[in-house]
C-alpha cells in the first residue's frame, strides 16, 4: 500500500503524481489500476452526484459512507477524505469526526481555511490522524468569497497565502491542497514546503495534480472549470483516460498553460 512517507519522497525525488476525487469502489478501483497513487473522496459529491450548487450540504454521514466505498475499492492507494463544512468548528469535534473517516478506510484527512486550523493540527495528529490543508479557493467558503474566483492574485492576497501555508506546514499538515492560485505563487509555495503540494487550477510545478474523475471523462452537465481537461477524448476507455491522465501529469504535459490562472 502507498503511504504517506512514499508520497513525500516523490516529492523529494521530483516525481510527479496524480489524485483524483472520486466517490465509489468501482471508480476506485479503476484508478488505482490506471497507476493514481493519491484518491480523494471528495465533497465535491454534492454537486457531481447531489446535483447541488455547492458543498455545503454535504454531511459527515455522507462522507462516512463514500470513503467506505472508495477503500472497498482501492487497495493500495493513499486515501484522503474531505471534512465536510462545518464538521471541525472546534478541535473536539474535528478529532470525533476525522476519527470516523479513519475508521472507515481514509489515510488522511483534508480540511479547509487558513488560520483556522492553526488549532486543529496539533489536535488531529495528537490521535494519529493526517491532515491535509486546502488553501486558495476553499468551496466551503464560497459565500465569504463571493463565489468561485480565484485567489491569491493581489500582492496582499498572495502574500496571505503564502504566510498561511508556510504556518500550517510549521505546525503540522502534512500536505496542502493550493485552488485556484497563480502558478508562480504555487510554485514558491512547493519549492519551499517539505510536504507534497498538490495543485488544481496552480499551475505545473506543485508535486501532484487533482482533478474530480468525472471531469476527468467529461462526465458533467455543467460548464467545466479552466483547470479541466477532457482524457476521455481520444481514449479507448474510461480506465485509458485515467490512465492518460496520470501519464500526463506525470510527463508534465497537464497542466498546460490555458489551465492554469
Amino acid at each position: 500500500m502507498i503511504t504517506l512517507p512514499e508520497l513525500v519522497q516523490l516529492k523529494q525525488n521530483k516525481k510527479k503524481f496524480a489524485c483524483l476525487s472520486l466517490h465509489d469502489a468501482t471508480f476506485a478501483q479503476l484508478a488505482e489500476v490506471a497507476g493514481v497513487k493519491l484518491l480523494l473522496v471528495g465533497d465535491s459529491l454534492g454537486m457531481t452526484l447531489h446535483n447541488k450548487p455547492n458543498t455545503l450540504h454535504v454531511s459527515m454521514q455522507d462522507m462516512v459512507y463514500h470513503t467506505s466505498c472508495v477503500a472497498a475499492g482501492a487497495k493500495q492507494a493513499f486515501i484522503m477524505a474531505d471534512m465536510p463544512f462545518a464538521s471541525y468548528c472546534n478541535t473536539a469535534q474535528a478529532q470525533a469526526n476525522a476519527a470516523r473517516l479513519m475508521q472507515v478506510g481514509a489515510h488522511m484527512v483534508k480540511l479547509e481555511g487558513d488560520r483556522q486550523l492553526l488549532d486543529m493540527l496539533p489536535a488531529l495528529r495528537d490521535i494519529g490522524i493526517p491532515v491535509c490543508a486546502h488553501l486558495g479557493l476553499t468551496p466551503q467558503f464560497v459565500h465569504l468569497m463571493g463565489g468561485y474566483k480565484p485567489q491569491g492574485q493581489e500582492p496582499e492576497q498572495a502574500d496571505l497565502v503564502y504566510e498561511t501555508s508556510m504556518h500550517l506546514v510549521e505546525q503540522g499538515a502534512d500536505m496542502l491542497l493550493l485552488e485556484c492560485v497563480p502558478a508562480a505563487l504555487a510554485r514558491t509555495i512547493s519549492n519551499e514546503s517539505r510536504v507534497p503540494v498538490i495543485g488544481i487550477g496552480a499551475g505545473w510545478d506543485t508535486d501532484a495534480q487533482v482533478l474530480v474523475a468525472y471531469d476527468t471523462i467529461g462526465l458533467s452537465t455543467r460548464k467545466p472549470p479552466r483547470f479541466v481537461r477532457n482524457f476521455l477524448t481520444g481514449a479507448d476507455s474510461i480506465p485509458d483516460a485515467f490512465a492518460r491522465y496520470v501519464a500526463a501529469v506525470e510527463n508534465l504535459d497537464f497542466p498546460a498553460p490555458e489551465h492554469t490562472y
